[in-house]
């Protein structure tokens, strides 16, 4: 069995990139980045319309650049429209 892999969220790229996860989980965060790190598109548009300056810029991109982005399908659309009608969540 491989090691587990994660579908890294928004929120936590940037806090990554901006050094603002607590150093108690910096360890565990830095093997989920070195192992290539898998994202959504919805996170690549979200990281990169992020109005930034061009250094912090550069860093989003290259750190997109070197994600895996997993693309949605027409099911996980509909499971997502689905959930959020069930639950009112955002």
């Amino acid at each position: 069995m491989g090691q587990p892999q994660y579908l890294i969220d928004t929120n936590v790229v940037i806090d990554y990139l901006g050094n603002k996860i607590p150093s108690s989980n910096m360890d565990f965060m830095n093997a989920v980045i070195d192992a290539i790190p898998n994202i959504s598109v919805v996170t690549k548009i979200e990281v990169l319309g992020f109005n930034a300056l061009d250094e912090h810029y550069t860093t989003l991109n290259n750190f997109i650049n070197d994600a895996t982005v997993l693309d949605l399908t027409d099911s996980v659309v509909d499971a997502s429209i689905a959930i959020r009608k069930k639950h009112k969540t955002k």
